[in-house]
């Protein structure tokens, strides 16, 4: 699924028939009453579509009050979020992980899925951890079972199908749609592979 900055995207990826979609905007980029428009407008695009899964990230407290599909939090949120309050409101729970031991404390809380990363380099976050890469993540799907994995930083989608032939469930892309010439076709071709895959 693509990981984007703003409603607008949310809107035009569901228009051009991708159904998972993550809403991913940094506070420091925007006013809250901005963030809190974009986030509203991201969820009811989602709700106007059929099976649409639109997931806010880390805003957790705006997703709830409006309703949104899914959350989907980072390890420093989610020592602060009310996992409980989410789950009682049915919003369905995604969580990162970059560690063994980050993916044993996100499989107690039960989530919805686990992201896994970063896959390989990524230059759009600063990032902690070194890569993953792949023979790590095939091992760490494994140890994240029951829970859905999805494999997210740095993944083109020439690399995209190495990825999938780890045993995980879904791939987050980011630049791949975002920063695409040809946007449109960058998501066909994906979804294409996906569906093949």
């Amino acid at each position: 699924y693509p990981v984007v900055p703003t409603a607008d995207w949310v809107e035009r990826l569901l228009s051009w028939g991708v159904r998972t979609i993550q809403l991913r905007i940094k506070k420091a980029d925007h006013p809250p009453n901005e963030i809190s428009a974009q986030i509203i407008t991201a969820i009811q695009a989602g709700k106007a579509v059929p099976g649409a899964q639109v997931f806010i990230n880390d805003h957790w407290q705006l997703a709830l009050s409006a309703g949104a599909y899914g959350v989907h939090l980072g390890q420093e949120d989610f020592d602060t979020a009310d996992i409980e309050a989410l789950r009682c409101a049915g919003i369905r729970l995604g969580l990162s992980t970059h560690t063994p031991a980050e993916l044993g404390r996100a499989k107690a809380v039960q989530p919805s899925y686990l992201a896994i990363g970063p896959i390989y380099p990524t230059t759009l976050k600063v990032m902690p951890y070194e890569p993953v890469g792949l023979e790590r993540l095939a091992e760490w799907a494994k140890l994240a079972a029951p829970f859905p994995v999805v494999a997210i930083g740095g993944i083109s989608l020439d690399r995209m199908s190495g990825v999938m032939a780890c045993g995980v469930d879904g791939v987050a892309v980011v630049s791949a749609v975002t920063l695409a010439v040809d946007p449109h076709h960058a998501v066909q071709n994906g979804l294409k592979m996906v569906l093949e895959g």
